[in-house]
């Protein structure tokens, strides 16, 4: 059997980290010959960082399912972007004050300097709002930004962009990106978070990159379980066997459930996975 699970909101706690009944319990799956899939918006540098802390070692489906890398780091799926195409909608982020925008390679995540300083300067507001304050450093959580002076260098230099991020606490300019964005063919917007958008080719989505893994590992579609809490992982509930929504789950995702968990703070994922294994396979009703 397949288990894919998301990490941000789901496996991963509110302080960004796997607990130890989380790694626990992922440990006890592979020890019984269940496959333990990481399915996440996160590069696989970010993502394969969190798992080494607390001596996990899985396949990860990354960047949304542009990528595919088995535990020995073989990639065996590869979706970059378009640059002609993504460039001028980029050049325009660029120019949007309240856009901070992540432009994700196969060798690290970039940020422009300005997007930074444009965030230190919010820092005064951010003291006063402790909700917004929460949204920014949970976003943040999430990649190990490279920031470079000039952006652009990233998107007219030769490093293929799998994916990008656009974040903003102003939703008109976040729901204008997205505009933007929606007028290009050839491309899946979703969402990890309310306050961002990520961008990918069409065909990255976390579903496509489970069926093609199923397909690599010889598991029927049926026998998978998948584990999430947001938009993006509404792919992956599409096409798996068996749905699990975390309890702090979007209310679509929960929706779209067959099962919902305790919250990433309760250890949510380590509840199904109990139960899986307790139960010869059989999630409770």
């Amino acid at each position: 059997m397949i288990i894919a699970i998301d990490m941000d909101g789901t496996l991963l706690n509110s302080d960004g980290k796997i607990s130890e009944r989380n790694q626990r319990s992922i440990l006890q799956c592979q020890e019984n010959n269940h496959q333990v899939v990481i399915a996440t918006g996160r590069a696989y540098k970010d993502a394969d960082r969190q798992l080494r802390a607390v001596g996990l070692d899985c396949p990860i489906i990354s960047l949304n399912g542009a990528a595919i890398n088995l535990t020995d780091m073989t990639a065996i799926h590869d979706l970059p972007l378009d640059k002609d195409s993504l460039i001028p909608v980029l050049e325009w982020v660029r120019d949007q004050n309240d856009l901070y925008c992540e432009i994700y390679c196969n060798d690290n995540v970039y940020a422009g300097l300005h997007n930074r300083e444009h965030l230190e300067s919010l820092s005064h507001i951010l003291d006063v709002h402790s909700e917004l304050k929460e949204i920014v450093e949970k976003q943040f959580q999430q990649a190990v930004v490279t920031y470079i002076d000039d952006i652009r260098q990233i998107w007219l230099g030769d490093k293929d962009i799998y994916k990008v991020l656009i974040f903003s606490l102003n939703m008109d300019a976040l729901h204008g990106a997205q505009n933007k964005f929606s007028e290009l063919s050839g491309y899946a917007i979703t969402s990890s978070h309310p306050n961002n958008i990520e961008i990918n080719h069409e065909k990255a989505t976390k579903g496509q990159a489970l069926i093609k893994l199923a397909s690599y590992l010889q598991t029927d579609m049926k026998e998978t379980i998948v584990i999430g809490d947001s938009l993006n992982d509404l792919p992956m509930f599409n096409v798996a066997g068996i749905r699990v929504a975390m309890e702090n789950a979007a209310p679509l995702v929960k929706e779209k459930s067959d099962h919902i968990t305790l919250s990433n703070d309760e250890d949510g994922v380590s509840v199904i996975l109990e139960e899986l294994l307790s139960k010869s396979e059989k999630l409770p009703s």
